[in-house]
């Protein structure tokens, strides 16, 4: 497969347009295209070339977009490493790789021996005025890898996602199919870029010769400033940006610019989701992952219910499967398997794991759900977040739905703990709007919407539940308040 580089594309073809937006900079593609060949060009320089890892550790700026298609330029891969993790957590990571290029952003340079400053060469980058602007190749090769992306590691050591660039283009043409890919869409990035939604909407800028206005982090205030100044027409959130936004938002009306909202990180809250149709707020819930370079299934414009992560984008494949690969009928549940060419080249040098995941042609993603008859997606749970309690499955995102509704509940996480007779039973985090919700009112308000096995048999009050870079439920570090909190009552009682 033969791609052309997007930016010295759009350079070419229309380079005057709008390109990129960072705090009240603009670049239209032809100075993006000018700045993506300088950094190429001081790859090269650093004998960077076909293969080499280069690892970046910084939040959203500019200097990511640039770097980022420019190791495409020069064949090279992008391993952007999460800023929030300590030197202890990197260390591994980084050895992992074998870079030949460490680059790190000035505040956080400490926390990777030997790193280089971002801001030096940038300043490097931008002395070199002479610098050839299609520095690299014509055609850049799609079955090249592009991007080494670490998933979260919540259930055990994280593996290197392996993404081609045809990995990316497949993600934008179909999610173009879906929700439109033109040239006057203005995406509005707040994702974390080392995470594969905010990379994903990166590359799907590009290819659609679209503009991306970058922020630094996500904040709901700057965000609904920014749709109206910047025009923006998609962007995406999970669910706690989403309520934040609205919550931000108060009575104002959202600017008619909008077109699109994706929501990620899991299912939606039927309330959360109620909200932003009640504010003119378009909405649509997706199922993604690392591993299928982000968008798998996502609802479609004019017929979101919020009920379902939608329908496969076009050329992905999606089934439900039981242990022994049995593929289920609509409406029973089982685990959900992906394939098309989205799906990921392998884990990086971890060939055992690659071999389960990939087997059968299949992406065996670990997460459990439904189709119905329109074949629509209903997602249960995440991976390891199923919780079995005697035998009975259960799914934390149905209990956290119907908890999110009680309307002294701001905050919901429901987890499993060990328990001696039923194996594992349900537990939840709760964050208490106003007043502190009582343990008995919570249960019988369970009590009356779930069956008895999925009624939480502990509940534990917290003033805030700990989250991701991009703002899901960190349930590893969930599970550790929790028994750190029974701990503590154990230790108390006479």
């Amino acid at each position: 497969m033969r791609l052309h580089c997007p930016v010295h594309h759009w350079a070419r073809a229309a380079g005057r347009r709008a390109a990129l937006k960072f705090d009240r900079r603009w670049w239209t593609y032809g100075e993006l295209d000018r700045e993506v060949g300088r950094w190429a060009a001081l790859l090269r320089s650093r004998e960077i070339g076909d293969a080499s890892r280069v690892v970046l550790l910084t939040g959203n700026c500019p200097e990511f977009v640039f770097l980022a298609h420019a190791v495409a330029r020069i064949g090279a891969a992008l391993a952007p490493l999460n800023a929030r993790l300590t030197a202890a957590e990197l260390k591994p990571l980084v050895e992992r790789l074998s870079p030949a290029l460490i680059v790190a952003e000035e505040r956080l340079r400490d926390r990777i021996p030997g790193a280089l400053s971002l801001e030096s060469l940038a300043e490097r980058a931008a002395d070199a005025r002479g610098w050839e602007v299609s520095t690299g190749r014509d055609f850049l090769s799609g079955d090249r890898l592009f991007a080494i992306l670490f998933t979260s590691g919540t259930t055990g050591t994280p593996k290197g996602v392996e993404l081609t660039l045809g990995n990316f283009a497949a993600s934008a043409r179909a999610s173009a199919e879906n929700l439109g890919g033109g040239a006057d869409q203005r995406w509005l990035a707040c994702l974390p870029f080392f995470h594969v939604g905010g990379l994903a909407m990166l590359n799907r800028a590009a290819w659609y010769g679209a503009a991306l206005v970058v922020h630094s982090r996500f904040e709901p205030d700057a965000v609904i400033a920014s749709m109206r100044a910047d025009e923006i027409t998609h962007l995406s959130l999970v669910e706690n940006a989403l309520e934040q936004t609205l919550s931000a938002a108060a009575q104002k009306r959202f600017p008619p610019t909008l077109r699109a909202v994706l929501i990620g990180g899991g299912p939606v809250s039927a309330g959360v989701l109620q909200r932003a149709r009640e504010a003119g707020l378009p909405a649509l819930q997706t199922y993604g992952l690392t591993e299928a370079t982000s968008q798998v299934t996502t609802e479609r414009i004019g017929q979101a219910d919020g009920e379902t992560a939608g329908r496969p984008l076009q050329g992905v494949s999606v089934q439900l499967a039981d242990r022994t690969g049995i593929v289920r009928a609509p409406g029973q549940v089982g685990g959900i398997v992906v394939r098309g060419p989205t799906v990921m080249r392998g884990y990086w040098s971890d060939a055992d794991s690659t071999a389960l995941a990939l087997r059968g042609g299949w992406l065996h993603t670990g997460d459990v759900g439904a189709l119905d008859e329109r074949g629509r997606l209903t997602v249960l749970a995440r991976r390891t977040d199923l919780i079995i309690s005697g035998g009975e499955n259960v799914y934390p995102a149905e209990v956290e739905r119907v908890l999110a509704e009680h309307p002294n509940v701001a905050d919901i996480a429901v987890v499993s703990r060990g328990d001696s007779r039923w194996g594992q039973v349900p537990v939840a985090a709760v964050v208490p709007r106003g007043e502190r919700p009582m343990t008995a009112e919570l249960a019988r308000w369970s009590r009356s919407r779930l069956a008895p096995y999925k009624v939480p048999t502990r509940w534990l009050v917290f003033q805030a539940l700990p989250r991701s870079a991009t703002g899901k439920i960190d349930r590893l570090a969930v599970r550790e308040m929790i028994e750190r909190l029974l701990e503590e009552e154990i230790a108390t009682e006479p």
